[in-house]
């Protein structure tokens, strides 16, 4: 890719048709090196983008025209096929500007006069920005904390102790005036889910919990140092947890926040004891979870089952997708997987989880992928290609396989890049007013036939989950190999080119965190220069809430106490020491105190984050991943750089730290 196809993904993608687009299975397949940018370009551009816009070629229609667009790229793509099906071709969309009669002499100095004139703004601004804080930087001989590209040193980051500590307040406080956990332990100990203006607690099953609070808890307490607290979720887990519940339990919830707690807690807890050994009964409450989820695999493609009776040993279909699984799902079960393999020395965790990995990539017709596969045939079917619900933590779980084992199984970091490479081209879009760069979805309208995906058209849509947020530190994460290459000038193309994304990915999340009460809902719709005449007249510039004044308020305006931004903000403070994220990520806790605290203790969802603060509605549940992921990362934000190094565990989708191992099972995905 040159730096014509940089303008038209950052420039031109804002003024065309954003909702429809034909995507082939071989396209963004190739390696990411193909993607040579031109990042100063890419810089300016977003930074002021009135000065820098494309020009039109003479025998076509301008970019606005996405009839012609789409039919021109659509038979390049197809003719392409015929002839290097592995190289995704991509239409040329800068070309030379048009003719026009030679100036004369004091015309052209008039013109460059002119342009001199207008250029001089965006000369001033870059010099202001770029190099007069690094000129008087060195004259001062001081720098800011993460401004430099060139080895930056997670190790010299300090904490911020007020901030810290009221982050650790909001978990703990105390009995007479309980926030989080406190609240929790008062009035539902033990019960899986809590409901903290009801003051009462429920559990997934009518024969009991299995411990979805706490497990998913305790790490947040070893991390804070909270050992009282510590200390009884540990007995509880001791004495009282039982997986023997008959009930529909999720194969991947439950992976993901017990098994993933328990083996963060066996983890952490070899730093608990004068001998380092670790306590021995998070591990074996882990065996007994992993040899009852296994059951859930028992299908003819090896896909797991959607959910699982943990008391019976048998897997469970969803009655709402019958004969289907989640791509998110089937896929998020392989660090926890792994790592019991590891602990236990039992491998049958270990390629059940790398049998899943062997048939998805077998089952791939391109990079990114539909979020439903058959657990039947173990193929995909058609479905939406998206980074929220159902998809988000595949591309996750990409990087971090890659990482957890030190960076030896290169197989996972090659189909990461080519899924980058495959969003870049096709999910990333611009808002036309303030040009906020976000992630689309593709939605399939129309010509599918079995086994002629390639028929299939795509319609771009411009919604974007709260869920996504964690792709802007994920994209840093994958950019510095896991935090070990934090030299921005030894970056590949490809990697500079994510760092950027990354970044515009991160400031648009925080965008949405503009509403009246601060906090972000569930779902962003963004504009696009196609929009509806209502939503031209109703809507805001550059985002907003699906939904109708006066009508109950939709799904999509709640926010249900989630994670993802501040996950971001914390890979993104860690790799840079930029003191923006940690001001964003106090903005983002200060919203949640204000709106969220329950008088009589706990936090809840909100309804609708954009109401005024008088007129907000609690939903009467707190949900664990509260206290498992929103306030560990804050609290993290908030320390010192060498607790939990980047470069020393991998924090599973619930944010679960688990250890980076150099590992004694052979891999076998090659």
């Amino acid at each position: 890719m040159d730096r014509g196809n940089l303008i038209r993904d950052f420039v031109q993608l804002s003024s065309c048709r954003q909702d429809e687009v034909s995507v082939l299975p071989r396209l963004g397949a190739g390696n990411s090196n193909h993607l040579v940018f031109g990042v100063i370009d890419l810089q300016i551009y977003l930074l002021a983008p009135r000065y820098y816009t494309p020009h039109h070629p003479s025998n076509s229609k301008p970019a606005s025209q996405p009839e012609e667009m789409s039919r021109k790229k659509s038979q390049e793509t197809r003719k392409s096929q015929s002839e290097t099906p592995d190289k995704p071709v991509v239409e040329e969309t800068v070309a030379k500007p048009l003719e026009a009669p030679p100036l004369s002499s004091s015309e052209a100095r008039r013109g460059s006069r002119t342009l001199l004139l207008y250029s001089l703004p965006l000369f001033v601004y870059l010099g202001v920005t770029y190099l007069v804080p690094d000129v008087l930087s060195t004259f001062l001989g001081t720098s800011k904390s993460g401004s430099s590209s060139a080895g930056f040193d997670p190790n010299v980051i300090v904490a911020d102790v007020p901030r810290r500590t009221k982050v650790v307040d909001a978990f703990k406080a105390s009995f007479t005036d309980a926030y989080a956990w406190h609240a929790y332990e008062r009035d539902a100990f033990g019960h899986d889910e809590y409901h903290p203006i009801s003051q009462k607690g429920s559990n997934l099953s009518d024969s009991g919990g299995i411990g979805y609070m706490i497990v998913d808890s305790i790490d947040t307490m070893m991390i804070m140092g909270l050992d009282e607290e510590y200390n009884r979720a540990r007995n509880w887990i001791a004495d009282k947890l039982s997986f023997d519940r008959v009930g529909r339990h999720s194969t991947f919830e439950t992976t993901i926040r017990i098994l993933g707690g328990l083996l963060s807690a066996h983890h952490l807890s070899s730093s608990r004891s004068p001998s380092g050994i670790p306590d021995p009964v998070f591990l074996e409450k882990a065996v007994d979870l992993g040899d009852r989820l296994l059951a859930a695999f028992e299908t003819p493609s090896r896909l797991p089952l959607p959910m699982v009776n943990l008391a019976a040993r048998q897997g469970i279909a969803d009655p709402d997708n019958p004969g289907l699984s989640s791509t998110a799902e089937v896929s998020t079960l392989q660090l926890e997987l792994r790592y019991l393999s590891e602990l236990s020395g039992d491998e049958t965790f270990w390629r059940t989880g790398e049998k899943v990995m062997h048939t998805i990539r077998n089952a791939m017709k391109a990079p990114a992928v539909p979020v439903f596969l058959s657990y039947r045939n173990g193929q995909f079917v058609q479905s939406e290609i998206r980074l929220g619900s159902r998809g988000d933590s595949f591309y996750e779980y990409l990087l971090k396989q890659y990482l957890q084992t030190g960076r030896r199984e290169p197989a996972y970091k090659d189909m990461y890049d080519a899924a980058m490479a495959f969003i870049w081209e096709n999910l990333v879009q611009v808002t036309p007013t303030s040009r906020l760069v976000y992630t689309s979805e593709l939605q399939p309208f129309g010509g599918y036939e079995a086994g002629h995906e390639e028929n299939v058209h795509w319609r771009r849509v411009p919604k974007q989950d709260h869920l996504v947020c964690f792709l802007g530190g994920s994209l840093l994460l994958g950019a510095t190999d896991g935090g070990n290459q934090l030299d921005r000038d030894l970056f590949s193309e490809g990697d500079k080119v994510n760092w950027k994304l990354g970044e515009e990915l991160i400031k648009t999340c925080m965008e949405t965190h503009k509403t009246k009460t601060g906090l972000s809902p569930e779902i962003a719709m963004f504009r696009t220069p196609s929009d509806p005449e209502w939503v031209v007249q109703n809507a805001p510039a550059d985002w907003y809430i699906k939904g109708l004044k006066g009508h109950k308020p939709p799904l999509d305006a709640r926010y249900i106490l989630r994670p993802e931004t501040v996950e971001s903000l914390f890979i993104a403070y860690r790799l840079t020491g930029d003191q923006r994220y940690r001001d964003w990520g106090w903005e983002i806790f200060q919203a949640i105190e204000k709106h969220c605290k329950v008088p009589t203790g706990g936090y809840s969802g909100v309804v609708h984050v954009d109401v005024p603060p008088e007129e907000v509605e609690l939903d009467d549940r707190m949900e664990t991943f509260m206290m498992s992921e929103t306030l560990k990362y804050l609290y993290l934000l908030f320390s010192e750089g060498s607790v939990l190094r980047l470069t020393d565990v991998v924090f599973n989708t619930e944010a679960h730290p688990l250890p980076v191992f150099d590992p004694t099972i052979d891999p076998g995905f090659k």
